[in-house]
């Protein structure tokens, strides 16, 4: 009897650690935006980026301006915006996969 409490107990660790373990491997990352404005550009899905690079461009009264760059280095997995939308500072716009071990 106590020889099975632990095989089942066993099991449901390795099954939970391996659960864990997957869930993190692919999580995905909201990139926000930090301006207001009209969509002018937006990087397509399934495009690799790296840190820093440009998601989403925007018309400004200064002028086009990047409204949200990666945070980190990923695959666009998501882009919930449009050429000529209308966001604001602190909308999620793109979602990325990283792909830092």
């Amino acid at each position: 009897m106590l020889h099975r409490k632990t095989i089942l107990v066993i099991t449901l660790v390795l099954v939970a650690a391996l659960g864990i373990w997957t869930v993190s491997a692919n999580a995905l990352i909201d990139q926000k935006a930090v301006l207001s404005g009209k969509v002018t550009s937006v990087v397509p899905a399934g495009a690799t980026v790296r840190e820093g690079d440009i998601l989403v461009r925007i018309d400004t009264i200064t002028g086009g301006q990047p409204a949200a760059r990666a945070t980190n280095d990923g695959i666009v997995k998501e882009v919930l915006v449009k050429n000529g939308d209308s966001i604001r500072s602190g909308a999620v716009v793109v979602r990325i996969e990283t792909t830092r071990k």
